[in-house]
């Protein structure tokens, strides 16, 4: 007798979500069952890659950027249009601008000079989405994001992290100006939940919504991600609640980047290493658990990582 693969049948779907405009609009989600379960369901879009554009450029092996990286990118580091141009040149399907300069506890720019930052990288990259990252300071970021939205109006990017803090004037800036929203909750899935809840009741449709679960990295809580995009999607598909049925994004690159594997050097460290190849197996890897988990965004960062997961992503959703 045939060997059957047993399948399971699920009642949700995930919503599309469009970001961008025009021919080089990106579509997300639209799935009807659980990553790498294609046999069971559709996959319509892919996970996609978007990379780091910077505000405020790094230094070499400043936290997060050891050779691996920098040196990918030492010849644009101090202009974000030219970074965003070898971004696509590696591959991006998307530009996610972080903001970090702007945080208080940093060089606390100003939400004009990173209104600045976003139009050279618009400029350098025409139509392709963008992704407008802010620094994770609550107060400033309800102050920097609403203000590049009204500058740019009517582009549908991805404006987040919008937190339980500071996710009203974000949301309402988004409806006013034709843009979406990442909503981050803190790996919970009620959380998660109640923060879709609230941005809708707010008025902005969940078409214009995507989660963003708090990312970690490989062995550092990778595990809790997991765990909560695995539960936020049994409940979207398998429950059909409509209030979870919207695709992830995860911030990975600087979660990644920033632990001792990646940072420290061999002389630091023999047991573990030549450094570079550590880096990026931290990233790649970490990219790897989260497309399981069911990512539709991946922020990342290093281009041989970015080579890897893409080639990936061809072979798993071709």
């Amino acid at each position: 007798m045939a060997f059957a693969i047993p399948k399971e049948n699920y009642a949700g779907k995930v919503r599309e979500i469009v970001i961008g405009k025009g021919d080089k609009a990106v579509k997300i989600g639209g799935y009807d069952s659980m990553p790498l379960c294609t046999f069971e369901g559709t996959w319509p879009n892919k996970p996609v890659v978007a990379m780091e554009v910077y505000d405020v450029a790094p230094e070499l092996n400043a936290q997060g950027w050891p050779p691996a990286t920098f040196e990918a990118f030492k010849d644009v580091i101090n202009d974000p249009g030219a970074w965003a141009k070898k971004c696509l040149e590696y591959g991006a399907d998307l530009i996610c601008v972080q903001l970090a300069g702007t945080d208080p506890n940093a060089q606390n720019k100003s939400a004009e000079e990173a209104i600045e930052v976003v139009k050279k990288v618009k400029e350098a990259v025409g139509d392709i989405p963008l992704i407008i990252w802010g620094s994770n300071n609550l107060e400033k970021d309800q102050e920097v994001l609403p203000a590049i939205m009204e500058a740019f109006p009517n582009e549908n990017w991805l404006f987040g992290p919008a937190e339980e803090g500071n996710y009203k004037k974000i949301t309402a800036s988004a409806i006013g100006y034709g843009h979406l929203v990442a909503g981050k909750s803190s790996i919970d899935v009620n959380l998660a939940k109640q923060l879709n809840i609230l941005i809708e009741n707010l008025g902005l449709s969940l078409d214009k919504v995507v989660m963003d679960p708090t990312t970690a990295s490989l062995g550092y809580g990778i595990e809790y991600t997991y765990s909560v995009m695995e539960r936020i999607s049994l409940a979207a598909l398998a429950q059909n609640d409509d209030k979870m049925q919207n695709p992830f994004i995860n911030d990975l690159a600087k979660e990644a980047w920033k632990t001792r594997e990646a940072m420290l050097t061999v002389e630091e460290e023999p047991t573990y290493g030549e450094q570079n190849t550590r880096g990026i197996l931290m990233e790649s890897i970490t990219a790897i658990d989260l497309i399981a988990a069911g990512s539709s965004i991946l922020i990342m960062r290093n281009p041989t990582a970015v080579k890897v997961i893409k080639e990936l992503i061809n072979e798993l959703y071709s």
